[in-house]
């Protein structure tokens, strides 16, 4: 578990990544034709403007307000289709963008 939390550590260092970055950077690469289309530093600037967005659009009930939670929904899809992310597997990632989110919004709006 110490050698997967090190390299992970190390693949944010490469890729300049904050952590929270990094949980965002790690939600789009799941899917690997997004990662052969893309490359690593358009999904690596796609995790600094998710991160960045969503700090800034989070309120403390999100994740139980639907209307907020759509809200955002909507935001990472547009995020996403900027930076021409492949729509096979979009649903997939902003799912997991939105519960990397929900981990990090209670630091977020402390």
């Amino acid at each position: 578990m110490a050698k997967r939390f090190n390299e992970a550590a190390r693949r944010g260092d490469d890729l300049r990544l904050r952590d929270e970055e990094l949980s965002f950077y790690a939600a789009l690469e799941t899917n690997e034709s997004a990662v052969r289309e893309l490359g690593d530093e358009t999904l690596r600037r796609i995790a600094v403007e998710l991160t960045e967005s969503l700090r800034r659009n989070i309120s403390v009930d999100w994740f139980v307000r639907e209307t907020v939670r759509a809200r955002l929904r909507l935001l990472v899809k547009r995020i996403l289709r900027k930076h021409k992310y492949p729509p096979d597997m979009e649903k997939r990632a902003v799912e997991l963008v939105l519960q990397q989110a929900e981990t990090l919004s209670e630091a977020w709006v402390s």
